[in-house]
């Protein structure tokens, strides 16, 4: 079991966790998120969606509130995945720095690269599970296929729709990691500067949960509206076509980035690029934050677990070669 590397599944383990809770609680806020992005103003200027809260609106006129629940499951899949992926990755390529460098610590433009490169891995992996959830959340209410159908109903290109995207933004992962990270250093060690000019015994310090939820809030509101317009764009793309009886009301939903960025500009200027930004921001500060929290909780007891399991595992080898 010398080839595992621990450090870095507990990492990921911890961070697939966070993301799968944070994922679940805030499910209905990034469903009216995603189906208020998705809308591009028609030819007449008419829109569905004029508030994010006319998707909430609509869903209880209609008596379909659990339908902001459509697609969980599998965005949760999606998520466990895709985080497990980016946070071994993110570990993974972050030691391998340490060690080919012989440092002690990551530079800031290091720490992008290394984000940069586990979040490419994670995309090349869940895409069609991305295209997937999306296609289910902006979905008609109550009209959501299943995960095998979503995925079926176009050729095996659709199901990598918005890739290139998807590529690009693994800059906003990296920048959140990136500025989380270093704001953590920079608490951690004043931190431990105060502890011993105070005179305690030097040990561990570890993040609060509070600051945990303030570092993680700030470091995803800055990657946010650095990458927001891309954001948008790959919703958009990624969305649902409309149904039989929207068709001739919603405009024809585009396939390309530049498609995308065409759209927004010709019917919504530059302010159609940071459409919704406040509900984005809202909700993946929230959920980031919460995620990055539950992690640095959770490290400690995952880090431990996986070392029992290790130790049961190497006990067992060795019975097996004595007898």
């Amino acid at each position: 079991m010398s080839g595992v590397d621990w450090e870095s599944l507990a990492e990921a383990t911890s961070g697939a966790v966070g993301s799968l809770v944070s994922t679940t609680v805030f499910y209905p806020l990034d469903t009216c998120k995603t189906k208020y992005q998705a809308e591009v103003k028609s030819e007449g200027g008419n829109q569905k969606y004029r508030h994010l809260t006319d998707v909430l609106k609509e869903a209880i006129k209609e008596n379909k509130v659990l339908s902001l629940y459509q697609g969980l499951t599998t965005k949760n899949l999606q998520t466990f995945i895709s985080q497990f992926i980016y946070f071994y990755g993110y570990s993974f390529f972050r030691q391998l720095y340490l060690r080919k460098s012989g440092k002690k610590s990551i530079g800031t433009s290091a720490n992008l690269v290394v984000g940069v490169a586990a979040g490419c891995c994670t995309v090349i992996l869940t895409q069609p599970l991305d295209n997937a959830s999306s296609k289910m959340q902006t979905s008609a209410f109550g009209k959501s296929k299943g995960l095998w159908s979503t995925l079926t109903q176009g050729s095996l290109g659709d199901a990598f729709d918005a890739i290139g995207i998807s590529i690009l933004l693994t800059t906003n992962p990296a920048i959140q990691y990136t500025v989380f990270d270093q704001l953590k250093l920079r608490l951690l060690r004043e931190k431990n500067q105060n502890a011993r000019s105070n005179g305690a015994v030097s040990k561990a310090v570890a993040l609060s949960a509070l600051s945990a939820f303030m570092l993680g809030a700030i470091s995803k509101t800055v990657a946010t509206i650095l990458t927001y317009p891309a954001i948008r764009c790959k919703v958009m793309i990624q969305s649902a076509d409309p149904d039989e009886e929207e068709s001739q009301k919603k405009p024809k939903q585009p396939k390309t980035f530049f498609e995308a960025l065409r759209a927004i500009w010709s019917k919504e200027g530059i302010p159609g690029f940071f459409k919704g930004i406040q509900a984005q921001i809202l909700k993946t500060v929230l959920s980031s934050a919460l995620l990055l929290m539950i992690k640095e909780k959770i490290s400690k007891f995952t880090w431990v677990a996986l070392m029992g399991v290790r130790q049961h595992l190497i006990t067992n080898k060795k019975r097996a070669k004595s007898v």
